[in-house]
């Protein structure tokens, strides 16, 4: 009796088993990450041709991405990163696609969960109820007085800059031509007077009594020839030209005090705006 060798037989089961794809390994465990945190699967291995992440339409509850994807056999092994923006179980599937094109029906489920922030029954952030403020190193105090020192500043620029400036107009409002002449009388006394001084005192004395005697209407020349001849006016006028004719250390000393006694009133402008 001949018998069968069973070897061919057993050869040909085991190159049809080789030839059968592998089944698909999904993940042992389902991924669960919160709303907004990003999750991971690694080494997971899908049928059929490469796999890309689809493109994610608008308000899209889950954001996919496939970080790598190695051969394995006829299969590919995927490691895949996703963020789930909606609380609830979520299958991965719709978000994938084949980079040739093809159909992606023959894949198994591929299943996440997504955990949420906020409590149970809780769907939007509960409001903000009103509590009163702390005085943290008392801010509102420090506030107030920051503006009261502002206005105590601007009153006292309005009020005691202006009063300083009352003062000050008072003052020169007080100098004498006494005062001003003094000065060019005590120069001219010890010789020392220059020109351009000189004609500042007949300025002076021109303007000083061109009001007091009438001689607005006339010329500085016949002004100073009036004012030579008169018996107060010209006086210091005089004693200017005695000064100027003497030869030096003959100069006769006088009292500038009663010299300048009719020239005790404050200055006019007029013969402000002529001084130096």
């Amino acid at each position: 009796m001949n018998r069968t060798s069973p070897w061919p037989a057993l050869a040909l089961c085991l190159l049809a088993s080789a030839q059968q794809p592998a089944p698909s390994s999904p993940p042992p465990t389902t991924p669960q990450e919160t709303v907004g945190m990003p999750g991971r699967i690694e080494n997971l291995i899908l049928p059929g041709t490469e796999l890309a992440a689809a493109p994610a339409p608008p308000h899209t509850r889950i954001v996919l991405r496939i970080t790598a994807a190695r051969p394995h056999g006829s299969l590919f092994r995927y490691d895949i990163e996703f963020t789930g923006f909606e609380p609830g179980a979520h299958d991965l599937r719709p978000y994938l696609r084949r980079k040739d094109g093809s159909p992606t029906t023959d894949l198994p489920a591929i299943p996440i969960q997504v955990s949420p922030v906020l409590p149970a029954n809780v769907i939007e952030p509960r409001d903000l109820q009103p509590t009163s403020l702390p005085r943290v190193g008392g801010y509102t105090t420090w506030v107030i007085l920051a503006i009261l020192a502002w206005i105590a500043g601007l009153l006292a620029i309005l009020f005691v800059g202006r009063r300083k400036a009352v003062t000050t107009a008072g003052a020169t409002a007080e100098i004498t031509l006494a005062d001003r002449l003094r000065p060019l009388v005590e120069d001219a006394m010890a010789d020392r007077l220059q020109p351009e001084r000189r004609a500042e005192l007949e300025r002076l004395l021109l303007s000083w009594w061109r009001d007091r005697l009438g001689l607005q209407q006339r010329t500085a020349a016949e002004a100073v020839a009036t004012l030579r001849n008169h018996p107060e006016a010209g006086e210091l006028l005089r004693q200017l030209d005695a000064w100027l004719h003497e030869p030096p250390g003959r100069m006769r000393t006088v009292d500038v005090n009663a010299l300048l006694r009719p020239y005790q009133a404050p200055v006019p402008t007029t013969a402000r705006g002529g001084a130096a």
